[in-house]
């Protein structure tokens, strides 16, 4: 009987160990809470020392975009196929994480890219005559001796019917202009709310020797367009 008992009480004093051991160390945890893992000294403190931005926000997503996350991935055959042909050879490639659009850029979308180079580039003017016609899609793509497309040839692009459709007849340079406006133009957009540049310039100081950039903004943002 007195065995069993000291077992008993062998187990309870045990078992308090543990929550004791445990709290201790919770109480531990909570008095470095907020320390630096290198000196311990306090970090942010409002006397002085070490400051460190810690609450800082998330990359925005911008507008019509979405998070597609990296990873890695093997690039190559990683078996050989019937003829026992090995032409390449298997390799890891990683891949960062990017942002894309949920859908094709749309008719509507380059349909403002075209409306903003016809606003601050006036293809009446000789100096910007090719601008707003070098950047506007080959609408004759829709053409084939096979079928009559010459509605689509027409009313494809602008039509409200179709605003919301894939935009076609772009080249790659075209593409690639289109990306650093698109860019150029949300850079601003975010800047204006964040009240580093003039409220609404990017509407009332529309003309070519205003345009916004974002990389003259980042080599020079005191003098870039609507700077504070």
């Amino acid at each position: 009987m007195n065995m069993k008992v000291n077992k008993i009480l062998a187990v309870k004093l045990l078992l308090s160990l543990v929550i004791i051991g445990g709290l201790t160390s919770c109480s531990k945890r909570s008095e470095s809470k907020g320390g630096s893992r290198a000196t311990g000294w306090k970090i942010n403190d409002k006397k002085g020392g070490f400051q460190y931005a810690s609450n800082f926000k998330k990359q925005a997503t911008g507008p019509g975009l979405v998070l597609v996350e990296g990873g890695t991935y093997t690039m190559g055959k990683v078996q050989d196929d019937v003829m026992h042909d090995w032409n390449n050879t298997p390799n890891q490639q990683h891949v960062m994480s990017f942002y894309m659009d949920e859908t094709e850029v749309t008719n509507v979308m380059y349909m403002e890219y075209l409306n903003w180079l016809k606003t601050v580039f006036p293809p009446d003017q000789d100096n910007y005559k090719n601008i707003y016609d070098g950047a506007s899609p080959d609408t004759l793509v829709w053409r084939n001796r096979l079928g009559y497309n010459e509605t689509m040839t027409e009313n494809y692009l602008r039509h409200p019917a179709y605003a919301e459709y894939p935009v076609v007849g772009v080249n790659w340079i075209q593409a690639t202009e289109f990306a650093k406006w698109r860019t150029d133009r949300v850079n601003e957009n975010i800047l204006e709310q964040q009240r580093y540049l003039k409220k609404d310039s990017k509407v009332t100081d529309m003309t070519a020797d205003k345009v916004f950039s974002t990389d003259a903004y980042l080599a020079s943002p005191s003098t870039a367009k609507g700077g504070e």
